[in-house]
């Protein structure tokens, strides 16, 4: 590093974005095509979302939704949400109506800000049909159409009956501890649970990230992660507000543009899936295209042969490449390799428990394991959810009575104390970097008429690591084909969550406890354990 990092003193949102209009004053925070905000003038555009929000009736503790991609509104609408003392409810744009409805009816969000069209898809018409009587309004980012409320300048300009100062004593009330944000994740089984983070836990656990990564003042990140995840929107704006980094949101993941944007827009800091950088190495004109911006790489989601390493390193000119391990039960961060760890230990691990955070392997019995011994993941700290919202039987069975995250994932400590990820939840896959839970899906399969039983498994694609296929016994006299079923989950799931296969079974295996034998079936399906 260039200077020794100053940690922030901030321990809420609110107070940081103040602290960092302080610090960095006239650089740019979010640059966003033609949209600049720099640090100095960042307040004013969070607390005009406050105002707003506060006359409208947000109280402190309210919950309000945000439903859109990458963008700088999602940043200024996130900020104002926690400048209003409510908690932010990221959600997923790969959801269809249905699914963001729930979650916005079981967060009881009152106010909604949404993207108007994104893809080619209109979300307020998607959401219009199954809209929560609970939502009392809803903003759209662009235009309003005819399923909006009210569009993103109309209701700033409804809060200019609130005055700045009312907002900035807002802010200045929101504690540490406070709820910052509720975010729905399926855990280790099932329908999605929230999440419920606070304001220290972010910004503690961030401040251990930009000081081993390594990351800069004035450093240009983009951001193609998504911001409704822990890696885009902890580990990623909030992080260049700690840093004092400039964000260049990216909405869509397309490794053609971000190789353009490299060059054009002098990228420092760009993690990723493995896939965009062995997009990069392939390239045909990468000897022709200035790469020498990079320094910062963060990866994951996958497995990583230590000769991506070495090559992002020597071909990519990455002076950092990093791994690291953690879920939203955990704000996105648990463990985290060094700076300068060889290839075969940022490839093979996932680094070292950050300061303030515990890591242990344990047995069926809750009794930890020696070095090298393989059990579930375990973690106790300061970053580990304040509990699941409303639902304190599956806080109980996830934290134990001394504090412990119980992850449900398998891995080894070695005798330095890095992790090794050596099997992930017992059922869970990961297509393209997105968690799929096969309880959640095979629910949303189980509506179909013709559908008796359904289990459904993680299979390997080049492409995507692994996508999904649906194992059927369908009811008698019942008939769907694997065309038809798979466009009638494409109407009702999100993309990522849709089987790319489907087959057909007159009976399921099921082991001794009458459960169904996954295990089993992937062995008939010739698809590794």
């Amino acid at each position: 590093m260039t200077a020794q990092f100053v940690p922030p003193l901030a321990r809420t949102l609110p107070a940081l974005v103040m602290e960092a209009a302080q610090r960095h004053g006239k650089r740019i925070f979010i640059e966003d095509g033609s949209t600049r905000i720099d640090y100095a003038g960042l307040p004013a555009q969070v607390f005009a979302v406050s105002r707003a929000l506060i006359a409208h009736g947000i109280q402190p503790g309210d919950r309000v939704a945000i439903w859109a991609p990458n963008r700088a509104e999602w940043i200024i609408a996130a900020l104002g949400i926690h400048c209003a003392g409510a908690a932010m409810v990221p959600i997923n744009t790969r959801m269809k109506g249905a699914e963001a409805a729930d979650i916005i009816e079981r967060s009881r969000s009152r106010i909604l800000f949404v993207v108007d069209r994104f893809l080619d898809v209109d979300y307020p018409a998607m959401l219009a049909a199954c809209r929560p009587a609970t939502l009392e309004k809803v903003v759209a980012i662009g235009q309003a159409g005819a399923h909006a409320d009210c569009e993103w300048a109309g209701f700033l300009e409804s809060g200019q009956a609130v005055s700045e100062a009312q907002a900035r004593m807002r802010a200045a009330a929101v504690r540490p501890d406070d709820m910052s944000d509720l975010m729905f994740t399926s855990g280790t089984t099932g329908r999605p649970k929230g999440v419920v983070s606070a304001h220290r836990q972010i910004i503690q656990a961030f401040i251990e990230y930009v000081n081993i990564a390594g990351i800069r003042t004035g450093d240009r990140y983009l951001i193609v992660n998504p911001f409704f995840h822990t890696f885009g929107y902890k580990a990623g704006w909030v992080t260049c507000l700690i840093a004092g980094a400039t964000v260049l949101p990216h909405p869509v993941f397309d490794a053609e543009a971000v190789f353009r944007r490299i060059e054009a827009d002098r990228i420092s800091v760009l993690p990723g899936p493995p896939t965009l950088y062995l997009s990069m190495l392939a390239h045909p004109k990468l000897a022709q295209t200035d790469l020498s911006s990079l320094r910062v790489a963060v990866t994951g989601a996958s497995t990583i042969p230590p000769v991506l390493i070495e090559r992002m390193r020597r071909e990519l000119g990455f002076e950092v490449v990093l791994t690291a391990y953690g879920l939203t039960e955990c704000g996105g961060l648990a463990t985290i390799c060094a700076a300068d760890d060889d290839a075969q230990t940022v490839a093979l691990t996932s680094g070292y428990a950050i300061p303030g955070t515990e890591v242990r392997i344990v047995d069926a019995g809750n009794q930890p394991l020696a070095a090298g011994e393989a059990g579930e993941i375990c973690l106790r700290g300061f970053h580990v959810m304040q509990g699941y919202f409303e639902d304190p039987k599956a806080t109980a069975e996830t934290i134990d009575a001394d504090g412990w995250l119980h992850t449900g994932d398998v891995g080894t400590l070695d005798a330095r104390g890095y992790l090794r990820i050596t099997d992930r939840l017992k059922d869970m896959f990961i297509v393209g970097g997105f968690n799929c839970y096969p309880a959640e899906i095979e629910a949303a399969l189980t509506a179909h008429p013709a559908i008796a039983q359904v289990a459904v498994i993680g299979v390997p694609d080049e492409r995507m690591g692994e996508v999904g296929c649906a194992c059927v016994v369908l009811r008698p006299g019942q008939v769907v084909d694997e065309a038809g079923l798979i466009a009638w989950s494409r109407e009702r799931m999100a993309n990522y969550k849709v089987p790319r296969f489907v087959r057909f079974f007159d009976v399921l295996p099921v082991n001794a406890s009458n459960k169904i034998a996954k295990n089993e079936l992937r062995a008939q399906l010739r698809v590794p354990a």
